[in-house]
């Protein structure tokens, strides 16, 4: 009984917790990307945004979700979506991460952990900072339409474009 009490907390501040972004502005972002040029969330005014935060580049999970943008890349953006990850990952681990994978999008350097705090993402245990993988997908006036807590890495993409088709129609 405890434990399903527990379970049913957990998923109640999960849902409380996404549906505090829907309908909000997305807060500001302004990062270095993968080349280092700095980057402004709020250039992308026009345009559907999905800003997926994730813990680590070269991890199987993120390695995965990354993929996964890659791979329905040409779908998003045939829909106006451009695609922005986010991690505390520095310039350079970025930008050999995109290298290797052969990413099409941009990946923010979050090193200090302002933007993921800002979105409610930073997670960690004592010094150990890092990104939890979550997902805001941005409507072209700058409002969270979609916040995405718990995301499974092999088919969010996926999920995105199927959400943004939605919206569209």
């Amino acid at each position: 009984m405890r434990l399903a009490l527990l379970l049913c907390t957990v998923l109640l501040a999960t849902a409380a917790g996404a549906a505090q972004w829907v309908g909000a502005p997305a807060p500001t972002v302004r990062l270095p990307d993968q080349q280092g040029r700095e980057f402004d969330l709020a250039s992308l005014r026009g345009q559907w945004v999905a800003l997926y935060f994730y813990p680590k580049n070269n991890t199987p999970g993120c390695t995965e979700e990354a993929r996964q943008f890659r791979d329905h890349h040409a779908a998003l953006k045939a829909k106006n979506v451009v695609v922005v990850g986010v991690s505390i990952d520095d310039v350079e681990s970025h930008r050999e991460f995109a290298r290797q994978l052969g990413l099409p999008f941009t990946l923010l350097a979050d090193t200090d952990g302002a933007a993921a705090k800002a979105f409610g993402v930073l997670r960690g245990f004592g010094p150990v900072k890092y990104a939890g993988r979550e997902t805001f997908l941005i409507d072209p006036e700058g409002t969270i339409v979609y916040h995405y807590p718990d995301v499974e890495s092999r088919t969010h993409a996926g999920q995105v474009l199927r959400d943004v088709a939605k919206l569209q129609r």
